[in-house]
C-alpha cells in the first residue's frame, strides 16, 4: 500500500453515531486537532445542512471517519452505518474520506473530560467532539495499511 498524502493541511475527524455526530478539525503539519459542536443524526443521516455549514466554514482536503469496531475486531451492529456515512461523504462532498478503527475513543474521551470537570463535563455533546478529536488525532500516527480508503463515485 501507498504511504498517505502529506499535502493535506486541513483534515475534519467524525465521531459517527446513530443519534449524534461528533466532529473535530485538526492540522497534519502540527498533527493537532480540536473538537467542534457535535451535530445530531437520525438513524445515522445527519442533519446534512449543519455539516454543510462546517465543511464550507472549515474547507478541510480530507475527511476521518472513525469506525467501530469490538475488541476482537469483529463489526458491530453500527459498523455498517458507519462506512455508509464515510461512502456518503466522499459522493456529496468529492474530498477523500478515511476510515480508521475507533475502538475506546469514547472511553478514552470520558476519561479525560471526567478528569478535568467531573460528572458535570460528560455531556454527549462533550463526548462525541473530544471522541472526533481523538479519531483525528489516532489517524495522524496510523500506518497506511491500519487506514480505509472510502472511494464512492466521484
Amino acid at each position: 500500500m501507498k504511504p498517505l498524502p502529506l499535502c493535506y493541511k486541513t483534515l475534519m475527524g467524525f465521531d459517527f453515531g446513530m443519534k449524534s455526530i461528533g466532529i473535530a478539525t485538526g492540522q497534519l503539519i502540527t498533527q493537532s486537532a480540536s473538537s467542534l459542536n457535535a451535530i445530531p443524526a437520525k438513524q445515522g443521516i445527519p442533519i446534512w445542512i449543519l455539516l454543510d455549514r462546517l465543511i464550507k466554514e472549515w474547507q478541510p482536503e480530507a475527511l476521518i471517519v472513525g469506525i467501530p469496531l469490538a475488541l476482537d475486531n469483529t463489526e458491530l451492529a453500527v459498523t455498517a452505518a458507519a462506512r455508509e456515512f464515510a461512502l456518503t461523504l466522499t459522493m456529496r462532498y468529492r474530498l477523500p474520506v478515511y476510515g480508521i478503527d475507533e475502538q475506546l475513543t469514547t472511553r478514552s474521551a470520558k476519561e479525560e473530560l471526567f478528569a478535568d470537570g467531573g460528572y458535570k463535563a460528560l455531556k454527549k455533546a462533550n463526548v462525541d467532539g473530544l471522541s472526533a478529536k481523538i479519531i483525528l488525532e489516532t489517524w495522524f500516527t496510523r500506518k497506511p495499511e491500519q487506514i480505509t480508503i472510502f472511494k464512492g463515485s466521484v
